[in-house]
């Protein structure tokens, strides 16, 4: 690819990456409201949310790599006044209202998954341990580590950190439809293709054996 048109591509695409991150930021105010539930979803604490966040060249990537609708995942936990949140990261790792999460989705669709019986008493560990990651920002590179972290590694961290187990299956980038997306992951890699970096993606968090699906909205 000539160099100018290579430049002007990852131009493009670092503008709508700033403009999908800043979209991601809510007033902290908005964030500490708690809200009750959509009138067709009983929430229960450490049910695992999934949804479609609104298209950009990072989300189609994250889509298309690995070939789902699931973008983005939260893990619900109950609010003040009696009400639900979402504990997710994006943008950083907070607390985001019910309504507001599922809001913030294509079409407002949304997936709820839920955790095998075996683990109801594990739960508010694994709640605790994802509130234990609050303010901690976002992974761009989407790699282990504590310093930074991502939607479904979020929840993958705090599942093991409450009960030992790993939830989901590890993949790496190279195991991914990754090559339609190879100008994204340049730009965000900074011309670096790191196809041996393992992680844990939302279709492969709702893969796992721990869960299972129990109601589908639009997704």
């Amino acid at each position: 690819m000539p160099f100018i048109e290579q430049h002007r591509r990852l131009l493009a695409v670092a503008m709508l990456l700033t403009a999908t991150l800043s979209g991601c930021a809510k007033p902290a105010a908005e964030e500490s409201v708690a809200a009750v539930a959509p009138n067709d979803y009983t929430p229960q604490l450490g049910d695992i949310l999934f949804q479609s966040l609104p298209h950009s060249p990072l989300i189609d990537a994250i889509e298309g790599a690995t070939h789902s609708k699931y973008s983005h995942c939260g893990i619900v936990a109950p609010g003040g006044n009696g009400g639900w949140v979402v504990v997710e990261a994006n943008g950083s790792v907070k607390e985001t209202r019910l309504d507001a999460w599922i809001a913030q989705g294509r079409e407002k669709a949304y997936a709820v998954y839920r955790y095998d019986s075996q683990y109801t008493d594990k739960l508010p560990q694994v709640v605790a341990a994802a509130r234990g990651f609050l303010g901690k920002p976002y992974d761009m590179h989407y790699a282990f580590g504590d310093d930074a972290l991502y939607c479904s590694e979020l929840i993958f961290k705090a599942f093991k950190q409450a009960t030992g187990e790993e939830c989901g299956k590890i993949v790496t980038l190279g195991d991914l439809d990754w090559k339609p997306h190879e100008t994204v992951i340049r730009f965000l890699e900074r011309g670096g293709l790191p196809l041996e970096r393992e992680m844990i993606t939302p279709i492969d968090l709702a893969n796992a054996k721990q869960l299972k699906l129990v109601l589908n909205r639009g997704l």
